[in-house]
């Protein structure tokens, strides 16, 4: 687990620094709609070659978040540089993450309140203030 998601924070970064490449060239729109739409491609690829759920069940699937998502890391990016951008966009998951197990959001399992992750926050909140100075 730790090794996939270490991958998935140096493709995430390089993601980004690449979308905002495309989006100098292209636009915001046609950046975030290239990228859900290649995404989308890969994914349907690679269910063909694994998986096999039933394709109804995309029916009841709603993602319209995910152009708003790809459009604030471009931004980000675009604004801050790559660096600065994925600290804080890494820094904020980790807080919303928290607070999703913490009160049970989206039917995620309740989680108790530890010092040590609000510690934890904090050490990574320092750390933007260190990075950013």
């Amino acid at each position: 687990g730790f090794l996939i998601a270490l991958i998935s924070g140096a493709l995430m970064s390089i993601q980004g620094v690449l979308n905002t490449g495309l989006t100098r060239q292209t636009g915001i729109w046609l950046s975030a709609g290239w990228v859900q739409i290649s995404a989308f491609f890969t994914c349907v690829v690679l269910w063909l070659f694994s998986e096999r759920t039933p394709i109804s069940s995309l029916l009841s699937v709603r993602p319209r978040y995910m152009a708003f998502i790809t459009w604030t890391v471009i931004r980000s990016m675009d604004r801050l540089g790559p660096a600065k951008a994925t600290l804080f966009i890494v820094v904020t998951q980790i807080i919303v993450a928290y607070l999703i197990e913490l009160f049970g959001c989206f039917g995620v399992e309740k989680a108790s309140f530890e010092w040590q992750k609000v510690i934890g926050a904090l050490v990574a909140i320092g750390g933007i203030i260190l990075f950013h100075c």
